[in-house]
């Protein structure tokens, strides 16, 4: 599992992509730091033509039920990909 560490350097590493990811994978990472930092989505879902919004709250939605560990850890390996596939 990543430490605390490796998360919080990743979020750093993320904001030093070579690329801008797809839309898809900007969704993931929102998502699984969201999940790390503050676990399961809460509150209601964005209505109306708010079209980001309701994209972001249903990607974290999606990872419901996940440990901040466990998404710590995906957020970890999924920035490193993006750094190797670059």
């Amino acid at each position: 599992m990543a430490t605390s560490e490796e998360f919080e350097a990743a979020a750093q590493r993320a904001q030093q992509l070579p690329s801008k990811p797809s839309n898809t994978v900007l969704l993931q990472l929102y998502a699984l730091y969201k999940q790390a930092t503050e676990s399961d989505v809460s509150g209601d879902r964005p209505g109306g033509f708010d079209f980001k919004a309701i994209a972001k709250y249903d990607a974290w939605a999606s990872l419901k039920g996940k440990s901040q560990a466990e998404a710590r850890q995906e957020y970890v390996a999924l920035v490193d990909s993006l750094f190797q596939g670059a």
